[in-house]
């Protein structure tokens, strides 16, 4: 497994034990009051839902090149954010290296 694949997965399993246990702690609706109570924390809220946004605009487009349905991607994204295109880049170097391996062979 190449290091950026391990850095992805260590990325993700962190994200996703940090999120279950802040929703564990206040809840899914605490989160979003939580970036409601105030002018700094409303800040980076819009801060990460833009950058969820641009990312899934370029998952759109990657997704389309690569001959995969995006739609099921960008609707994860909207309820768990930034775990969704953590999933789509451990998903993406798979198939690369699938990809790879197959291609590989016939080139010998």
């Amino acid at each position: 497994m190449k290091l950026k694949k391990v850095m992805l997965w260590l990325l993700l399993a962190d994200m996703v034990l940090f999120s279950g246990y802040v929703m564990w702690e206040v809840g899914y609706m605490g989160i979003w009051q939580a970036g409601f109570s105030s002018l700094g924390s409303m800040q980076i809220l819009l801060d990460l839902v833009i950058c969820c946004i641009i990312l899934a605009s370029w998952m759109v487009m990657d997704a389309r090149k690569r001959g995969v349905n995006p739609w099921p991607w960008i609707a994860a994204t909207v309820p768990l954010g930034s775990i969704v295109p953590l999933i789509y880049l451990i998903v993406r170097e798979s198939a690369k290296e699938t990809y790879t391996e197959q291609i590989a062979p016939s080139m010998t």
